[in-house]
């Protein structure tokens, strides 16, 4: 019997939509998800979700202030495993930055160990250091937490509760600033002073009418842990007003006296944006100004910061002038630099940009909010207690007849019965007054039980005085709480009172100077101008030598060096590449060297990249203005533009217009050359009048100049004068381009065997 084979058609549901929608849909759940679960902090307690699950954590582990360190991987791997499924690199790093106190005007999380510095150097390995909670975190930030205050919310596999924000007692957001990326925005709000910050949280809540202008008094602006001064005082309200805007911050600068009559330039406080890497930075910026001779006064520059704070020497010349030198710092280098405002936080599950006003209004609408949670859970618990104080005390009254239950009853639920419902059948009494008497008991549920759980020793005269005296303080306690959320003048000085506290214990005076700073004005030192032979050798290394050191040693420049080219040393020097692109630097970007020098690599000092371009040809800007330029690319695109067209202020520009795939071959400038030879890779070769060439805008692409087969293409120019003898080799023998037949252009061209 042949076997029977059975089959089963499974219904699919196929749903059909644009792939456009669904791309659309999903790259906007993503942007919300980074947006409001990483990247953003809330207005509220001003953290990003990683920091408020780093903290919460610590407390979890109670890692308090006055408490040993714990390891900090023990804290990675505690919120990594709970609450923060995501890279422990950003846990720690979150962790790390919660510690410089270089970074945060009021730091969160108290380490030990090596957490970095504010020249750039990293936190060592999370295996090595320790951190606990800072004395503030615990009184400002997770207080109160077990009083339901906030909401609480399940973790990422449901299996513990988080805290959908912290109970912040004060404008986080503004105290200690924040950054952050997400997508399609950004947040960059610096640090205030946490007294400031305060004392105009404290106007808003005594008057919810009052204006920006009027909450700087109290906030006078960003008070950056590095000091500085901001030098836009004016331009801060509106920045405060809007909540975007550019602070302009400079470093502190002090003047000493040095050896032999010398004069040091001393930083002692750099701006907040030049924390880390720029601190290096500052320091290559005033050795090339030296190098240069931008600034010939510097003698010598030291960087001698320690744990005490930041000191730059900087020693100058004796007759140096040190007011302009100090301008050409604040202009030339990063120790004048812009800060970019923009307060942008999540408010009511979205992100918003807010100023000043609207991010107190916040604060303290969430303060209110988290007041009245507290005082009403206080409220319950002191209604609770009066309760079952009130008929511990009723009990005490007629102890006697309680007894008497106890004794007569068979069970716990027969006493209880009694006491709460005045049920007293199977209950033996002494006598009929007593079954009365415990007839008319109605004590609640509550106060029964805890009737039955009383200790006897609380009979003694003084435990009952205790008890009538506890009751009064939860009485007193009651009426306090009732006043506190019932009238909105108490809740509002019970905060200030609570802001008071925080002020007094952990405020600091400003470091940072507002004021209104008059531009840096530099008197340039003129270089004298003279001609200087600028050198790039096969490697990309470039330098510029004097006329007389190239004078002697011709012969071994011109064999050792790829592009040789007479400049001034006050003039550009123009890179012309394969891809079309012109890219200019300054001459006095090089340094003036001895033949010998390495140079410097041409990448450094333009923006010219050696691993995605060739060179095909150098000049100097002041020969292009006095030539035309002709160009053949490998397509045999020909044009002629005025070398006047690269005069350009920016560093690189389109020098051409390429089709896909084509490349320049020849960027060369046209003197008295009278005939253009275009040799192609097939071996073809055409040569024609260069008047034949259109002259273009640097824009266009230009007019075809040989007829190429199906792969062939161009791969040499020459230009040449009538009575060159230019002369090529090629398969072996010699070939003189001049004799080669004169033709016109777009021709096929001669093949030569």
């Amino acid at each position: 019997m042949a076997n029977k084979i059975s089959t089963t058609v499974i219904e699919e549901d196929i749903i059909k939509t644009e792939y456009s929608e669904v791309m659309q849909k999903n790259y906007i759940d993503y942007a919300m998800s980074v947006i409001v679960a990483r990247a953003l902090p809330d207005v509220r307690d001003g953290l990003k979700p990683v920091q408020r699950r780093t903290l919460f954590d610590m407390r979890e582990l109670k890692i308090e202030y006055d408490k040993p360190y714990r390891k900090s991987a023990r804290i990675v791997g505690d919120t990594m495993g709970k609450y923060h499924p995501h890279g422990d690199s950003s846990i720690y790093d979150a962790l790390v930055v919660m510690s410089q106190d270089f970074k945060k005007g009021l730091p969160l999380v108290d380490g030990h160990g090596n957490f970095g510095n504010i020249e750039g150097d990293g936190a060592a390995a999370m295996r090595y250091t320790e951190a606990r909670l800072e004395k503030v975190t615990q009184l400002g930030l997770l207080a109160d937490l077990e009083k339901d205050v906030v909401d609480f919310i399940p973790n990422f596999d449901e299996t513990e509760k988080e805290p959908s924000v912290l109970p912040c007692k004060f404008p986080n957001l503004l105290v200690n600033g924040t950054e952050g990326i997400a997508v399609g925005m950004a947040t960059n709000i610096p640090p205030h002073n946490m007294g400031e910050i305060i004392d105009a949280m404290k106007a808003y809540m005594k008057d919810e009418t009052v204006s920006t202008r009027q909450l700087m008094r109290y906030c006078k602006g960003p008070d950056f842990p590095t000091g500085g001064i901001v030098t836009n005082k004016d331009e801060l309200f509106a920045i405060y007003e809007t909540g975007s805007g550019k602070i302009k911050i400079r470093g502190k600068v002090e003047t000493e006296k040095g050896k032999n009559g010398k004069t040091n330039v001393v930083i002692t406080e750099i701006p907040y944006t030049m924390i880390g890497a720029g601190i290096t930075k500052f320091l290559q910026d005033v050795a090339a100004l030296a190098d240069s001779k931008k600034a010939p006064d510097v003698v010598d520059i030291s960087n001698q910061s320690s744990k005490e704070g930041i000191r730059i020497v900087i020693e100058l010349k004796k007759d140096a002038n040190v007011d302009n030198f100090i301008n050409l710092l604040y202009k030339k280098t990063k120790l004048e630099d812009t800060f970019g405002v923009n307060m942008l936080a999540i408010a009511d599950g979205r992100p918003e940009i807010m100023g000043l006003k609207r991010i107190l209004k916040e604060c303290t609408d969430f303060q209110y909010e988290v007041a009245t949670r507290k005082y009403n859970y206080l409220l319950q618990k002191e209604q609770d207690k009066k309760e079952i104080q009130e008929g511990l005390i009723k009990a005490c009254n007629v102890i006697d007849l309680i007894i008497e239950i106890l004794r007569g009853s068979k069970d716990r639920a027969m006493a209880k019965a009694c006491l709460v419902e005045g049920k007293t059948t199977g209950i033996k009494f002494k006598s009929k007054e007593s079954k009365v008497m415990a007839e008319q008991l109605r004590f609640t549920e509550r106060q029964a039980n805890a009737i039955l759980e009383m200790r006897l020793y609380k009979l003694i005269g003084l435990e009952i005085e205790a008890l009538i005296k506890e009751h009064e303080e939860t009485v007193a306690n009651i009426f306090k709480y009732e006043d506190i959320l019932n009238r909105k003048d108490s809740m509002v000085q019970v905060l200030i009172n609570e802001l008071d506290a925080l002020k007094k214990e952990f405020s600091r005076p400003r470091r940072t100077v507002i004021d209104n700073c008059e531009e840096a004005v530099v008197e340039e030192i003129k270089v004298p101008e003279m001609d200087v032979m600028f050198l790039l050798d096969r490697f990309g290394y470039a330098k510029i030598v004097d006329m007389a050191t190239y004078d002697r040693n011709t012969e071994t420049i011109l064999a050792e060096f790829k592009h040789i080219v007479k400049c001034k040393n006050t003039g550009k020097i123009c890179l012309f590449t394969n891809i079309g692109q012109l890219h200019t630097f300054k001459v006095a970007d090089l340094p003036m060297g001895k033949l010998r020098d390495k140079g410097v690599p041409i990448d450094n000092v333009s923006n010219f990249s050696s691993t995605k371009e060739t060179l095909v040809a150098v000049s100097s800007q002041s020969e292009l203005n006095l030539f035309r330029m002709i160009f053949v690319t490998k397509k045999s695109m020909c044009k002629i533009v005025d070398g006047g067209e690269f005069d350009v202020a920016k560093r690189t520009v389109a020098a051409t217009k390429l089709d896909e795939d084509d490349e320049v071959v020849i960027v060369a400038a046209i003197h008295d050359q009278k005939n253009i030879t275009l040799k192609s890779n097939d071996g073809f070769f055409l040569r024609f009048q260069i008047e034949e060439i259109p002259e273009k805008k640097k824009v266009a692409i230009g007019a075809r100049g040989m007829k190429l087969g199906g792969r062939d293409y161009v791969e040499a120019v020459y230009l040449t004068r009538a009575m060159d003898d230019t002369t090529i080799d090629y398969n072996g023998r010699k070939v003189k381009i001049n004799d080669i037949k004169l033709a016109k252009r777009d021709g096929k061209g001669t093949k030569l065997r």
